[in-house]
């Protein structure tokens, strides 16, 4: 399953450098990206444009994002890594309360489209 989520960067140039640095190969604690897999997703993804951020997320069609992000919170130092990132992000007016990355709304797929 397929989710995407939204989040916004402070909009301060040195802070989004950091932020980018931070997720380079080698930059990230070793534990959060083995957690992310724990979790029980298959691949995440996160692009940026100014200082907005889209995550896309993969999981098996039997757990839904927050379940994995549930089981990932509980993991070694993932709450300390989300608070540490939490200093370079914002969350968006559209976040549900305790949404943290704000999920969107599929709106067109071309899968949907095609009726070979």
């Amino acid at each position: 399953m397929r989710t995407c989520l939204a989040l916004d960067l402070k909009n301060d140039p040195v802070l989004i450098e950091q932020y980018e640095h931070l997720h380079r190969p080698g930059h990230m604690w070793p534990e959060i990206p083995q957690g992310i897999r724990e979790g029980g997703i298959v691949d995440m993804q996160i692009y940026r444009i100014g200082n907005h951020l889209f995550m896309i997320i993969e999981t098996p069609d039997n757990l839904t994002v927050s379940e994995a992000f549930q089981r990932i919170g509980k993991l070694l130092r993932q709450a300390e890594w989300a608070t540490f990132i939490g200093q370079f992000q914002q969350r968006l007016p559209e976040a549900q309360p305790g949404e943290h990355w704000a999920e969107m709304k599929a709106v067109f797929s071309l899968q949907e489209h095609i009726t070979e």
